[in-house]
């Protein structure tokens, strides 16, 4: 059983009726997004504003907490959409480059000797070094690794 988030005398929490351009907004970020988080937040937001359904029956369609679905409804009723992306993380950027993951998976799709290299098999290491020649981007074995498994 899930808790309600309003007590006696007080509303419960819904997004208020959606327009057109509302409802496209989210429609096509549910269906198009490939990050599971982002079409669980559109998810949400739908049910509640179509459904008229309660913070807690979401939280259990959903399987997040009660409290999760509250934020991300009111998040949703400040920001719009673009409320629902996460907020950016503090720290150091990301070294791997879009146009470095290209030239990476350009490279791993060839082989080595068809770009006058000493050898005939790509290891992790080669191509830390084939790319640190490439791009003037030095980055670990575990980075590449972790690309290509993206």
């Amino acid at each position: 059983m899930t808790t309600q988030w309003y007590s006696a005398g007080m509303k419960p929490t819904y997004v208020p009726p959606l327009t057109e351009q509302q409802l496209a907004e989210l429609d096509d970020l549910y269906r198009t997004t490939k990050v599971p988080r982002l079409r669980t937040r559109a998810q949400m937001i739908l049910l509640s504003a179509e459904k008229r359904l309660t913070v807690g029956e979401i939280a259990d369609i959903v399987r997040e907490s009660d409290a999760t679905v509250l934020r991300w409804l009111k998040r949703y009723m400040a920001e719009g959409v673009d409320g629902l992306h996460d907020a950016p993380r503090p720290g150091r950027e990301r070294t791997v480059t879009e146009l470095y993951r290209q030239k990476l998976v350009e490279a791993v799709r060839r082989r080595p000797r068809s770009l006058d290299l000493d050898f005939s098999l790509w290891t992790l290491q080669r191509l830390v070094d084939y790319m640190a020649e490439e791009t003037s981007i030095r980055v670990s074995a575990e980075t590449v690794r972790r690309t290509l498994k993206d």
